[in-house]
């Protein structure tokens, strides 16, 4: 695959001391979510990250490492939001209906038109990029692991029922939760996307 490369010239790749690594990439975030991988330039992922080309190749080599790094960092930041409604949540049908409002509120007006880097990536690359493809297969195998668990744990505490088929259900609310993102970037209102969360808890009954 031809990458956008910053330059030529052979040099020593090294991480960069000087700089906050997570505060370049969350710019970088910012840029990819906004315009896609392939319309980010390298110049605009270098006035986003505040670096010189210099510093972004020695990190990263190339655009393609920016965007690999970038979307493990997005998947690092969104989880532990996650992990933290979850744990407020009382039971195993309250957190699977707390993982399902988290989608549903990245998923209106401007954030929701921002759409999820994660699924973003699999038109943009995984048919292209086994490493890229390699990493979205396993954020969905995670997420529909953790959904797993969710409905696992709702029929243990009793407050879903248990005769559901977990792995149906679980594949059921990861397209439905993918969905959301892609819909969202239609512009659709909060409200619209709470209403699609609260049906989407109704499957358990």
């Amino acid at each position: 695959m031809k990458t956008d490369t910053l330059d030529s010239s052979p040099k020593l790749r090294g991480r960069p001391r000087e700089f906050d690594m997570d505060a370049a990439l969350d710019e970088a975030l910012r840029v990819f979510t906004e315009r896609g991988y392939y319309a980010a330039s390298i110049s605009e992922l270098t006035e986003a990250m505040g670096l010189t080309a210099g510093s972004v190749y020695k990190a990263f080599k190339d655009k393609r490492g920016v965007f690999l790094a970038a979307l493990g960092r997005y998947r690092q930041v969104r989880r532990a939001l996650l992990d933290e409604r979850l744990a407020e949540a009382v039971n195993g049908r309250e957190k699977l209906r707390a993982y399902l409002i988290f989608y549903a509120e990245s998923s209106h007006d401007d954030i929701g038109r921002q759409g999820c880097l994660v699924v973003g990536s699999t038109t943009e690359l995984a048919l292209f990029d086994e490493e890229a493809a390699s990493r979205v297969a396993f954020s969905f195998e995670s997420d529909e692991q953790l959904l797993n668990d969710l409905i696992r744990l709702g029929q243990q505490d009793g407050s879903i029922r248990p005769d559901l088929d977990v792995a149906s259900v679980a594949r059921t609310q990861l397209c439905l939760t993918k969905g959301m993102r892609v819909v969202g970037k239609t512009g659709r209102t909060r409200e619209e996307m709470i209403a699609v969360a609260e049906t989407a808890v109704t499957l358990l009954d």
